[in-house]
C-alpha cells in the first residue's frame, strides 16, 4: 500500500534512537501518522515542527498498518508566527484540537485547506483572532456539530441576528429572543458576516466563548478524558492578554 499527498504537521514525538512518529492532516487521507526515519536526527527535526507543510509518501505492508512517511518540505512555519506567543499558543491549540477530535484516516478537504489557510495568517494578518475563531465553527461542522446561523429559529428572519441557543445551536433575532436574551450566547456578526477590518477583541472574545461552549458540550464528551485539550485554554488566555 502507498500514497502521495500533502499534509501539515499536528504532532512529533521520537521513535526509538532516530526516528519519530509524526501525526499530519493530509488533504485526501485525513488525520494520518506514520514513522518518519530519521525524524529525530538534525536534518530533518528542524523540518518536523507543528504547523510545517509536507509533501508525503506513505508506504506499508497493509493498509491498517502504521506505515512509514518519507517527508518533503513545503512550507515552514512561519517566521512572523514563531516570534508572537499568542499566535504559537494558537497554532499548539490547533494541533491539539485537530489531534484529539478528528478521527483517524477520514478525509476532511476543507479542513485542510482552512488551517493551512490559518497557520499562514498566524502572527501575520492583523484579523488571525477572528480567524482563528472562525476555524473553531468550522471545526464544529467537520465534526457534525454545525451550528445554524442563517435564519432565525424563533421567526425565520435573516436579519438582526444577535444571539445563539446554547442547547439547539440555532440563531435567534435580537428582538424575538429579547425575552430570553441573558440564557442565549451572544452571537458576534463577524461569525455569520465576515469582516473587512479585523472585529474588536470583545466581539472576539465572545466568538470563542460561543464555539467554546459547542467544544465543551457536544464535542468533548466523546473524548477519552471526556474534555477540551488544555492548549486550548493557554491559546484563550494568550489571544486575551494580547
Amino acid at each position: 500500500m502507498d500514497w502521495r499527498d500533502e499534509g501539515i504537521l499536528i504532532s512529533a514525538r521520537r521513535h526509538g534512537e532516530s526516528a519519530a512518529i509524526v501525526e499530519l492532516l493530509t488533504r485526501a487521507h485525513g488525520r494520518h501518522a506514520g514513522v518518519v526515519r530519521g525524524g529525530a536526527g538534525r536534518r530533518l527535526a528542524p523540518v518536523l515542527q507543528p504547523g510545517a507543510r509536507l509533501a508525503v509518501d506513505w508506504s506499508a505492508r497493509l493498509e491498517e498498518h502504521l506505515g512509514s512517511f518519507r517527508v518533503e518540505p513545503l512550507a515552514p512555519v512561519p517566521a512572523a508566527l514563531m516570534a508572537d506567543g499568542a499566535a504559537l499558543a494558537t497554532l499548539a491549540s490547533v494541533a491539539a484540537l485537530l489531534g484529539a477530535t478528528l478521527p483517524e484516516r477520514d478525509p476532511h478537504p476543507d479542513l485542510h485547506a482552512r488551517t493551512c489557510a490559518l497557520v499562514e495568517a498566524l502572527g501575520r494578518a492583523p484579523d488571525w483572532p477572528a480567524r482563528y475563531a472562525a476555524w473553531e465553527l468550522g471545526l464544529l461542522a467537520e465534526l457534525g456539530f454545525g451550528l445554524d446561523l442563517a435564519r432565525c429559529a424563533l421567526t425565520g428572519a435573516t436579519d438582526d441576528l444577535a444571539f445563539v441557543s446554547p442547547q439547539t445551536g440555532r440563531a435567534a433575532s435580537r428582538t424575538a429572543a429579547a425575552p430570553w436574551a441573558d440564557r442565549l450566547l451572544p452571537l458576534p456578526a463577524f461569525l455569520r458576516d465576515g469582516w473587512d477590518a479585523p472585529p474588536p477583541a470583545s466581539e472576539v472574545a465572545a466568538a470563542l466563548a460561543l464555539t467554546g461552549h459547542f467544544l465543551d458540550a457536544r464535542v468533548a464528551p466523546g473524548l477519552p478524558r471526556e474534555t477540551l485539550p488544555a492548549a486550548r485554554a493557554r491559546a484563550l488566555d494568550a489571544i486575551r492578554r494580547r
